[in-house]
This record gives C-alpha cells, sequence and structure tokens, in this order.
C-alpha cells in the first residue's frame, strides 16, 4: 500500500474560509478535504492517506520557505511514498503554494504532485516545467472526479518509479 501525504490551505482542509487566512500549519492523520472524495481512485491504485497537512495562505504567504521547509521535512519523517498538493481550483495563493511545496518535495526525493484550474496562469506558468501539474477545473466546474483520478494514477505510478512522460503529456499543463 503506497503512502499519500495530502497538502491542503485552510479551506480545503475545512480548517476555515478565504477570510481565515492566517490558520497555523497544522497536521491529521485524519482524512479530510477532497481526500474523502479520493478514497475509491485511492483504493483503485492501491493508495492510502497517511496525513493531511495544511495551513492558511496568509500563514504561507508571511513566510513561505519555512513552511515548505516543514511540510517537505514532513513528508520525509512520515515516508511519504508520495505527496499530492490540492486540488487548488482556481486558488491562486493556494496553487502557489501547491506548485512550490510540490517542487521542494520532489528535490527530496518524493514524488509530489499539483492540480489547478487553467485560471492559474501564472502559476502553471513558473511551475510546469518543474513540477506535474494535473489539470483540474475551477471550483464550482465538472470534471472534478476525473482530475481526482488522474491525481491519483499518477502519483501511484510515480510512487512506483514508473515512467510517467505519456500519462503527464495527456493530464497535466
Amino acid at each position: 500500500m503506497k503512502r499519500i501525504m495530502m497538502v491542503y490551505d485552510q479551506i480545503q482542509a475545512g480548517a476555515g474560509t478565504k477570510d481565515d487566512k492566517m490558520v497555523p500549519l497544522k497536521a491529521t492523520k485524519e482524512v479530510v478535504g477532497p481526500a474523502v472524495m479520493m478514497d475509491r481512485f485511492l483504493k483503485k491504485n492501491d493508495e492510502k492517506v497517511i496525513a493531511c497537512v495544511y495551513c492558511g495562505n496568509g500563514t504561507y504567504n508571511e513566510n513561505p520557505d519555512e513552511i515548505i521547509r516543514k511540510i517537505t521535512a514532513l513528508a520525509a519523517k512520515l515516508k511519504a511514498d508520495a505527496v499530492i498538493c490540492g486540488p487548488c481550483f482556481n486558488y491562486a495563493d493556494y496553487a502557489a503554494m501547491a506548485a512550490a511545496t510540490a517542487d521542494s518535495i520532489t528535490k527530496h526525493g518524493i514524488p509530489a504532485v499539483a492540480s489547478m484550474s487553467k485560471e492559474n496562469t501564472d502559476t502553471i506558468s513558473a511551475w510546469k516545467d518543474k513540477v506535474a501539474i494535473v489539470k483540474g477545473p475551477k471550483k464550482g466546474e465538472t470534471g472534478l472526479n476525473e482530475a481526482l483520478e488522474n491525481l491519483c494514477v499518477l502519483t501511484s505510478q510515480m510512487a512506483d518509479g514508473k515512467d510517467t512522460k505519456e500519462l503527464e503529456a495527456r493530464i497535466c499543463y
């Protein structure tokens, strides 16, 4: 069973609204946020969520290097086989956090992916050549189940050390 860590902002974790920007960095073994909806796709790919990590956008923006360092260290400490940062939908601050965090985790030898909608053009342009960014819908649009399944398939293949170039060409920016 592959061990997956999820990374969220305060909204996706259910820890606050868009106005609750200063939620501190926290981790829980409880499956929260989109991971609940992903359960069937995770099981299909022999994956399980070992932790959900989250913080407010303001907390991240106040000290991004420190937050990324702590999340990256936690992924290593928990021996995550892969990390999913998202889905970020069209939330620009979360998308930027997800891409930068996925990049750091990947550089530390743990496969990590992000997912966001096409509205995050600046983040996609800045990170798509460094991080796998799975195409996803904006909040309220159709296509979420497909994006969640794609996230699970990609992380599973990455965790297994498979060549994912063809899959990424189809499902990523």
